[in-house]
């Protein structure tokens, strides 16, 4: 297995004029000048005295400043430590803290609203805006830091220079400690090391192919595994031009800027499918008329490859493929994607495995299914019947942690005494090879007659109905009440009673498709939308 700076290395070689990293309308960097702000950074490191193993944070929005910081760091043998830019300041501080950082890449706001006396390892902080200098523990150290980040870039800098400032260990070396935002826990820290990582991009590269010239566009969060990954690691390192969004992808931002940027490869969870499914291509193929014709057999497939063609051209006209991940996709839509034969797949993954488990590519991928065991990675199901009975999923290979970080109670835990890492994630697989998630064995309700409810399922349908934003399925006394967020039209008129009376009857046709032990009792509007992680998975634990 190569090490993935090794990737990065050449990758810097063979590209060095290369754009590598864009700013959305902003500023735009080549491998090569990543490479000399690397080693600009790495003078930085040598002034406070970082060492192996050494943790530095990041706590800011996706961009290209990002991006260099996080090579910067691995590149110097310490541990980068991304914390989502979504945290509140104090909570910054303690994972700062709890991490043991002595160095911290934010932005200016966010480090004026922190309680910086609490930090008692931290020996300096960097603006990731522009690479000044925000704190330093002493004065002596601030003096030097603050000459060193001023001082223009060496334009004589040496491609040979640049690429061998970069120190590869070994792949078990500790690379990242991923804090993450569950929807039923408090964060922990998550140990990845640099085989965990090297493992997850030598997949993407050998089965996402990416050439020279292609570009993405990344707008998950990057102090996610699965936007660090997926948007930014792998692309980068196989020569992809990244585009950092740095704003809340609205629909019309969203929309501009892939038109725009024309990407590749367009990397989502469900929710932003789903919301443009939703909002353009279902009420499209509902049309009375369209309807009749898509009933004809060789008219409708004339209509789907329309229709196909018209939503590729709105994600730029250059799209070889879609990966799906983070959540389950709603059935419905899934079944629209897999008729006009949308190049779509859904893939499952966890920050615990950095973050591959399962993956297929879009020709061979089985609908409601989240692909086969990815290389280097084995899968089972705790069950009698792995086929037929649903049990959890459990996973062992060279894509999972090493454990929780300054917490060996939550590392014994997640392991079975085989060594399988527990997902918490229960499904069946079958015969191919092919995992089916039916829900989390956290979120798995138990009926008063001993069934087993998997508010997901539930969900699913209930999502494609009219006038759904979104829902969770929660037990009340062993009553299943169906939490609904409003769709955004809804939102700017309230709640109404003709939209009461539209819930109930999505309630009664939803129990007309599920058996009596999982049918629903009562739908509640939800006047203000759900709490969600960087997945956009609901925060479940907040809502009962």
């Amino acid at each position: 297995m190569r090490h993935y700076l090794s990737i990065f290395q050449q990758s810097a070689r063979d590209y060095w004029t290369s754009p590598a990293l864009s700013d959305y309308q902003g500023a735009t960097y080549t491998f090569g000048e990543i490479a000399t702000q690397i080693s600009k950074l790495h003078a930085c490191y040598n002034i406070v005295g970082v060492e192996f193993g050494d943790r530095i944070a990041i706590a800011a929005k996706n961009s290209s400043h990002w991006a260099i910081s996080f090579v910067s760091i691995v590149a110097k043998q310490a541990v980068a430590v991304p914390i989502l830019a979504d945290f509140n300041p104090a909570d910054i501080a303690n994972l700062v803290n709890h991490s043991d950082s002595v160095i911290l890449y934010t932005d200016s706001k966010t480090w004026a609203a922190m309680p910086t006396q609490t930090m008692t390892s931290l020996k300096a902080a960097i603006n990731v805006e522009d690479f000044s200098l925000l704190y330093a523990s002493d004065a002596e150290l601030e003096e030097k830091l603050k000459v060193t980040l001023a001082e223009k870039l060496e334009a004589d800098i040496t491609k040979k220079d640049a690429i061998t400032d970069y120190k590869i260990g070994d792949l078990d070396d500790l690379a990242i400690i991923n804090y993450t935002s569950g929807t039923t826990s408090a964060p922990k820290g998550v140990m990845l090391t640099a085989r965990n990582l090297s493992s997850n991009i030598e997949f993407a590269l050998a089965h996402i192919p990416v050439e020279r010239g292609d570009q993405i566009m990344s707008m998950l969060p990057m102090a996610h595994m699965y936007g660090m990954a997926f948007e930014f690691l792998y692309p980068l390192f196989g020569g992809a031009r990244v585009f950092f969004l740095g704003k809340t992808p609205t629909p019309t931002l969203l929309m501009q800027a892939l038109g725009d940027i024309k990407p590749y490869l367009l990397i989502t969870v469900p929710l932003v499918l789903e919301k443009i499914f939703k909002n353009k291509v279902m009420p499209t193929l509902q049309k009375p008329a369209l309807k009749i014709l898509t009933a004809i057999p060789g008219v409708n497939k004339l209509i789907y490859a329309k229709v196909r063609k018209q939503l590729l051209n709105v994600f730029g006209g250059n799209l070889r493929s879609i990966v799906i991940g983070g959540a389950a996709i709603s059935r419905p839509v899934e079944e629209v994607m897999r008729k006009i034969k949308l190049p779509y797949t859904v893939g499952y993954g966890m920050t615990e495995c950095a973050p591959l488990i399962g993956y297929s590519p879009w020709q061979s991928f089985r609908l409601g299914s989240c692909g086969r065991a990815v290389t280097n990675v084995e899968v089972r199901i705790d069950s009698e019947d792995p086929r037929k009975i649903v049990g959890e999923i459990q996973v062992k290979g060279e894509n999972v942690m090493q454990g929780y970080y300054k917490n060996p109670e939550a590392t014994e835990a997640a392991f079975t005494e085989e060594g399988y890492l527990r997902t918490g994630d229960l499904g069946i697989i079958d015969k191919q090879g092919n995992i089916f998630i039916k829900g989390r064995s956290k979120c798995m309700i138990l009926s008063p007659n001993g069934q087993n409810i998997y508010p997901e399922e539930i969900e699913s349908k209930l999502n494609a109905m009219p006038r759904v934003g979104e829902s969770l399925i929660v037990d009340r006394g062993h009553l299943l009440v169906a939490l609904v967020a409003m769709t955004a039209e809804d939102q700017k008129v309230g709640v109404t009673e003709e939209l009461k009376a539209q819930m109930e009857q999505n309630r009664i046709e939803l129990n007309n498709m599920m058996p009596a032990y999982s049918k629903i009792s009562k739908i509640e509007i939800m006047e203000q939308g759900f709490e969600h992680t960087p997945k956009q998975s609901i925060k479940r634990f907040l809502y009962k």
